[in-house]
């Protein structure tokens, strides 16, 4: 951030869980951000609260039936009371349009979904810093979205926009597991990493067997032990789905080889993650189970502003637990590092057929363990053929073309 001058955001998914938080971030800084654009997927109401509150003008809103209602007539003129440069778009393609908002710095991508995969790319071709809260945008196009984030940085670099040392900081992950891995590394040679370990809560149903989880329901899953997430990702957390996109996510944003890459369940969830170094050393990041910490370290990088929460107590935490996943109760993690390894389109084919067996569980419409019998049979499909079966990812449109046929399998596979 250069002298007094505000870091202008916009934040596509704002009345979701993360775009919430990071709007209470601005609420703490007010003198550091200004929020220049908002898109939600529904929430018209919450939207023009957020609007009328932060003096926000362009906005898009991705329900276009929202468009004719009176809602639709209230946000029109949020968006006219500002200057010429105000904006109201409905649809998909607004949503993502906002990325490109004119004067924006900063783009918070906390959109749910493989629809946020276009957004993203959009943010980094307008030069845009991404705070990406948006897992599918890497494990479906890492390949796309990382050489778009290295351009960024050499386009900061050049106009003196990136820190003096330090990454360029064109993709920041909000993410408590990533962005602790990010911190780890500042100062630190990539050539003396060892490894990444990729802590994880164990979700409500650590040490469950197979049985004990064949009669879950929903709201049992979405009783998660330390974390406050959306709908979800608390699922994902639940399977270790969870684990395993971040594990994609890792690979691709620190450029580490898979069998480089570890997780280990840390239940009191006090460590975010850990770097391990070639001399056996081992940094760990600690800090309060709040994603507006993360969330804000994305947004001040490279500063470190007063915390938005209480800081941790090492007094309380009492204890810190380890112990290896369970992979073979909990399958999606192992699925999900298969799909990384293979990479091309099968990772987005993995990421689309999870998000129907999830989406369908939450509905009452599928079993809790059939969400991984569901991914495992999509990916099955397209190894064996299915969609043209498994390409190099190289484009946009033929990774959607990808998430789309794996939708539609997906949907078969249901029970």
């Amino acid at each position: 951030m250069t002298g007094n001058a505000r870091r202008k955001i916009v934040v596509l998914g704002s009345t979701g869980s993360i775009g919430r938080q990071t709007l209470d971030v601005v609420r703490q800084h007010p003198e550091k951000l200004q929020v220049v654009g908002l898109a939600a997927h529904s929430n018209a109401k919450l939207l023009l609260a957020q609007a009328a509150e932060f003096d926000v003008h362009c906005l898009a809103l991705a329900d276009e039936s929202l468009a004719s209602a009176p809602v639709g007539d209230l946000l029109r003129a949020q968006a006219r009371s500002g200057d010429d440069d105000g904006f109201l778009g409905f649809g998909p393609d607004a949503v993502v349009g906002l990325a490109r908002t004119p004067g924006a710095d900063v783009v918070v991508n906390a959109l749910v979904g493989a629809a946020g995969l276009r957004a993203s790319v959009e943010a980094l071709e307008a030069g845009r810093v991404l705070a990406l809260a948006n897992k599918e945008s890497l494990v479906v196009g890492g390949d796309l979205i990382m050489p778009l984030s290295r351009r960024v940085d050499e386009a900061r670099r050049s106009a003196g926009k990136a820190p003096k040392a330090g990454p360029a900081g064109a993709l920041m992950p909000i993410d408590s597991e990533h962005g602790a891995i990010y911190q780890c590394l500042i100062g630190e040679a990539a050539r003396e990493v060892s490894r990444l370990w990729v802590t994880a809560s164990g979700g409500p149903f650590r040490g469950r067997s197979r049985e004990q989880l064949s009669g879950v329901t929903a709201s049992e899953a979405l009783a998660h032990p330390t974390w406050s997430m959306g709908p979800k990702i608390t699922i994902d957390s639940s399977t270790l789905m969870n684990k395993g996109l971040e594990v994609i996510e890792a690979h691709h944003l620190f450029a580490m080889p898979y069998d480089r890459i570890s997780v280990v369940v840390q239940p009191q969830s006090a460590i975010h993650s850990m770097v391990e170094f070639v001399d056996g050393s081992v940094k760990a990041h600690l800090g309060t189970t709040d994603m507006r910490i993360p969330i804000q370290y994305a947004l001040s990088y490279p500063e470190r502003w007063d915390a938005p929460v209480e800081p941790l107590d090492f007094t309380k935490i009492g204890s810190l637990d380890f112990a290896a996943p369970d992979t073979d109760t909990f399958r999606c993690l192992a699925l999900a590092r298969c799909a990384g390894e293979t990479g091309g389109t099968l990772p987005a084919v993995m990421n689309a057929a999870n998000e129907v067996a999830v989406a369908a569980f939450l509905a009452g419409e599928g079993t809790y363990l059939g969400i991984a019998e569901c991914v495992e049979a999509v990916m099955d499909a397209h190894v064996a053929g299915g969609a043209g079966g498994v390409q190099p990812a190289e484009s946009v449109e033929q990774l959607e073309a990808a998430d789309a046929w794996a939708r539609e399998e997906a949907a078969r596979q249901i029970r």
